[in-house]
């Protein structure tokens, strides 16, 4: 048993610590209103079982497989894609036994953190995962994803999730997201404009983004005045779905007037 301290997050000061505790026990029954994220669409989309516990925790996470790999794990073992499309392990059992492993490696940091709340609180598991029951907990966490209470949208209303903004492209069709509109369902799901695939020249993909954003509004971007134009439309589209904010990866605050040319 691995219970966590409910006072883990507020300040070591008692003084400090009491006051924490006070403020967070007169909004923690508010609901969720969630203004950035990743989450992606489709899975409140097609509200589908997730499919392990490796898929769901650790292979999109790169927070985690980048600490493993900095302790020398190879990505390759830990199935994470290539992009030459070279081979790595694809058995999900064999790949959370490592994870296993060397999870006190996430002692003490944000991830080994929000990981424990997610197994204790969230999933029941209370024990710490370790190497040697790595395969149990596995089990134990792939029979509650399976079940109907961990459904996406389920664990959405639990959580009490009022608004939730997803983080998507210009040239982003918005498909799950007029799915997850049209389907009935009563959760919202908002997207975020994320321009900077098209407004980022040092973006080793910015030529195909310009021409995915080309196609989309269909005509070509040839000039600084026409990309803009572009992404005006672009925006009224994504307002259309719910969308109130922009997201922009600002590495200077540095500006050029560039005309309209």
């Amino acid at each position: 048993m691995y219970p966590l301290n409910p006072d883990r997050f507020f300040d070591p000061n008692p003084v400090i610590r009491n006051i924490a505790r006070e403020i967070y026990n007169s909004i923690k029954d508010y609901p969720i209103i969630s203004p950035h994220g990743h989450v992606d669409p489709k899975i409140f989309a097609e509200n589908k079982p997730f499919p392990n516990p490796t898929d769901l925790f650790l292979i999109p996470d790169h927070y985690l497989f980048r600490l493993l790999y900095s302790q020398g794990i190879k990505l390759e073992a830990l199935g994470i894609p290539t992009i030459d499309g070279s081979a790595v392990e694809t058995d999900s059992r064999k790949i959370w036994k490592i994870f296993g492993e060397n999870y006190y490696l996430f002692n003490g940091t944000p991830s080994g953190v929000w990981l424990d709340y997610e197994f204790n609180i969230v999933f029941g598991i209370k024990e710490k995962l370790n190497g040697d029951n790595a395969l149990k907990i596995y089990d134990e966490l792939q029979e509650k994803i399976n079940s109907p209470e961990f459904l996406p949208r389920t664990l959405f209303e639990k959580f009490k999730i009022e608004v939730l903004s997803t983080t998507d492209a210009p040239f982003d069709t918005l498909e799950y997201h007029k799915q997850i509109k049209d389907s009935g369902w009563k959760g919202k799901v908002v997207p975020a404009f994320r321009p900077d695939g098209v407004t980022d020249l040092s973006n080793i993909n910015w030529q195909k983004n310009i021409k995915k954003l080309s196609e989309v509004v269909g005509y070509e971007i040839y000039s600084y005045k026409k990309l803009i134009q572009a992404l005006e439309e672009r925006r009224k589209y994504f307002i259309q779905f719910g969308a109130t904010s922009t997201d922009h990866g600002v590495v200077s605050p540095r500006v050029h007037d560039l005309g309209e040319d």
